[in-house]
């Protein structure tokens, strides 16, 4: 069965869900002001969703206040399961307090040994930290990923251990995470909550709120070509009070976003 997890976040509210193609049923509210009704063995029958209450067919979701953090809405919101990229945003959180991003990145064979999405950046190029942070949450390449963490931590290992220590800092009680890129690793895993609580950390940033809004940028290689990196949330194009954030797919997760 393939799963399919969204993740979605608006300026105030945070919506996280993971679905399968299995429809599952809506959300249902009880109206105390309906009449009793007798269900038929043959044909049976149950109340309509509420008028403009949204079907929820996804596995996990969260709506959550991100100024008090309060939950407004919740489903299998501490099910533990692979987020896919949208676990850059950690990646991206632990580099911005690892030192300067004005700092340069010297891209090695073992950053571009990575299965796609990918930016395609060479071994020997060199980049400032800002400059692949900004594509990272724009068009979310894998070898950046690997890059940065490399360059911060000496090796992945290491940078996951500063993952996990940052994830445990801003309250994320049920992940834990393997690579800097979120390509399916045994072991590795999220929930619908504490992405929530990270997309609610990462947004206090200005940096990460200017890049994750960011539609399409324009990336300059060391060698002077340039490539227009469009970002993977479509919503940007598509809802004009959407702010950003990240996406992911997977076949282990499905499709992925907080916004």
């Amino acid at each position: 069965m393939t799963v399919r997890e969204i993740f979605t976040l608006t300026i105030c509210l945070f919506l996280v869900s993971c679905s399968t193609n299995k429809p599952t049923p809506g959300i249902q509210g009880a109206n105390p002001n309906s009449r009793p009704f007798v269900v038929s063995p043959e044909k049976p029958q149950a109340d309509p969703p509420p008028p403009n209450r949204p079907i929820i067919r996804a596995e996990s979701a969260i709506v959550l206040d991100a100024t008090s953090g309060r939950i407004l809405y919740q489903k299998n919101a501490r099910t533990e399961r692979a987020v896919a990229s949208t676990q850059k945003l950690l990646t991206a959180l632990v580099v911005s307090r690892s030192g300067p991003l004005s700092d340069p990145v010297t891209v090695t064979t073992s950053d571009t040994q990575v299965e796609p999405s990918k930016l395609y950046v060479k071994t020997g190029e060199t980049y400032t930290r800002k400059t692949l942070v900004k594509a990272l949450l724009v068009r979310s390449g894998n070898d950046i990923a690997k890059a940065l963490a490399r360059d911060v931590a000496g090796t992945e290992d290491n940078f996951c251990n500063r993952m996990n220590e940052m994830a445990r800092a801003v309250g994320m009680r049920q992940s834990h995470f393997k690579n800097p890129h979120g390509l399916t690793e045994s072991g590795q895993y999220s929930t619908a909550l504490d992405i929530a609580l990270l997309g609610r950390q990462v947004m206090k940033h200005p940096f990460f709120r200017e890049c994750m809004r960011i539609k399409n940028y324009t990336f300059t290689y060391s060698d002077g070509r340039t490539k227009v990196l469009k970002n993977t949330n479509k919503l940007l194009t598509r809802l004009p009070y959407c702010t950003g954030m990240k996406t992911g797919t997977t076949n282990a997760s499905g499709r992925c976003l907080i916004s």
